[in-house]
């Protein structure tokens, strides 16, 4: 079981930067610096492989492979694989208060195409051992190789001789365009390195950062395209059934989400390779795995691949628990937190208790009642509690949004005056006693997204499930780091014995 403590939800991409995004970069240190003054031993992140559609963190390209966004120009210049010059011919200029994707996409693909115009044959045999080492760092480069051949479409357009995998002469085709295919190695080498030095410095200073794992895959990513039989996909290579979750708190028609399940009857006969592999990885990013949408090991919602909304889908039998006695032969289970959230069964009760993890509870679903499994004095030691998560309102968003009537019981149980609930930001009394509660609680680790700490509103809001642009634009600045009353919530941790 993990020690009682306390940890800050931070989105890398959050972090103060110069380059239009929070990166691998000294900002880490900084970030470091914020949390150890707030009694803080846990940094939470949201995943840190490649983005997709909305920029979305859960619904990248590749379930390995880091995103190139979070590539620190400083470094680079640093070790020498760009000049004073280049660094600052990326710098970003516009807001300091959202992510501009558009803008960021093209300065860190740019730095990245310095970098590797300078030291790409330079350390040829550094990224060939590279390769070796990373399998699925092989599939990734020869993906993204393709798929910028034929203009970023998906593979599911490609011709049938790269369509399909084994029709391809996958070395020839490197050959023939080698020096697209180990870009994309160079990046991911670059990347890896960077993120590995910062993961050493942050345990050399004793914080712990939890990653966050999607449940599933993109169907436009490498790890459909190079691995087709771990799907439930037709001939052709669209989904029989996709993913999402039927109606609940987030979605009054469930969520849609359009990714492929996977075929574990398949993937049983080879011993859960491809699941085995992905937790390698996940084990090599991060010191805790948080495994999102853990349900769906227990029942996975399917939907017709044509269907409008996820209203038309049916539980179907997930992959139960023997996977996870595959994955605690290899690492302890107080590495890894299960997201129980959304439509719970017993059935998923059952094997929660069976796999021994903690579960989460979310102050926001409890509303002050009493009686919910969700509310503070209801927490157990073996979970993970928090005000609220990446996918929920802000804490004072969430106040505002409540009926009269929810709000008074919230407030009451909380204790704050129903007079000063909504005034100020840092010194905001309802959120700094939300967060009391919840550091008051039973739960192992208490986690708090930046945004309550500072007590912004609704407008700091990271995502809204089922929304499909605005989202994952949040940023920082070290102003505001520098302005949260990291004092007050050190000596709240103290004093729940959580420091």
């Amino acid at each position: 079981m993990l020690k009682r403590s306390a940890g800050v939800l931070i989105n890398v991409s959050t972090l103060p930067s110069r380059y239009g995004i929070g990166g691998f970069g000294p900002e880490i240190e900084k970030c470091a610096d914020f949390l150890l003054d707030c009694g803080c031993r846990f940094w939470q992140v949201l995943p840190l492989t490649t983005i997709g559609l909305g920029n979305s963190p859960y619904s990248g390209n590749s379930a390995f492979a880091l995103n190139y966004l979070y590539v620190d120009p400083d470094t680079l210049c640093k070790e020498g694989y760009i000049t004073e010059e280049e660094k600052n011919d990326v710098v970003y200029n516009g807001t300091p208060y959202v992510v501009d994707y558009a803008a960021v996409y093209v300065l860190k693909e740019r730095v990245l195409r310095y970098a590797y115009a300078r030291k790409g044959e330079e350390i040829h045999d550094k990224l060939k051992k590279y390769l070796k080492q990373n399998d699925w760092a092989y599939e990734y480069a020869l993906y993204m190789t393709i798929k910028e051949k034929f203009e970023q479409r998906s593979w599911l357009d490609w011709p049938k001789d790269f369509k399909y995998r084994e029709n391809l002469d996958e070395k020839g085709f490197i050959e023939s365009n080698s020096k697209e295919f180990y870009f994309y190695v160079f990046s991911q080498y670059v990347l890896d390195n960077q993120w590995g030095n910062y993961r050493k410095y942050l345990k050399g200073r004793g914080i712990q950062v939890i990653g966050d794992m999607p449940m599933y895959v993109s169907l436009d990513s490498s790890d459909v395209w190079a691995n087709r039989k771990n799907y439930q996909l037709k001939a052709d290579g669209t989904p029989k059934k996709v993913a999402g979750v039927p109606p609940d708190y987030f979605s009054e028609n469930g969520q849609l989400w359009g990714n492929p399940l996977y075929d574990y009857k398949y993937m049983e006969e080879n011993n859960y390779a491809w699941w085995l592999q992905r937790i390698d990885r996940m084990m090599e990013l991060y010191d805790v795995l948080r495994i999102d949408h853990f349900r769906a090991f227990s029942e996975y919602w399917a939907v017709p691949a044509d269907a409008e909304t996820a209203k038309e889908g049916k539980w179907c039998k997930g992959v139960g628990n023997e996977l996870f006695e595959l994955i605690f032969k290899k690492y302890p289970k107080d590495r890894f937190i299960a997201e129980d959230l959304g439509i719970i069964d017993n059935k998923v009760v059952k094997l929660l208790k069976k796999t021994g993890l903690p579960g989460m509870r979310v102050m926001h679903f409890g509303y002050g009642d009493l009686t919910n499994i969700h509310t503070p004095c209801n927490y157990v030691k073996n979970c993970i509690g928090y005000t609220g998560t990446h996918d929920n309102n802000t804490s004072l968003g969430y106040l505002w949004e409540l009926d009269d009537a929810t709000r008074l019981k919230f407030l009451d149980y909380i204790g704050c005056d129903k007079d000063v609930w909504g005034r100020g930001a840092y010194d905001n009394i309802s959120v700094k006693l939300m967060i009391k509660k919840l550091m008051e609680s039973e739960c192992q680790v208490a986690i708090v997204p930046l945004q309550d700490l500072f007590g912004f509103g609704s407008d700091c809001r990271m995502n809204t499930p089922g929304v499909a642009n605005g989202n994952w634009q949040y940023r920082a600045t070290q102003d505001q780091l520098d302005s949260c009353r990291k004092q007050y919530y050190k000596d709240l941790n103290i004093a729940t014995g959580r420091f």
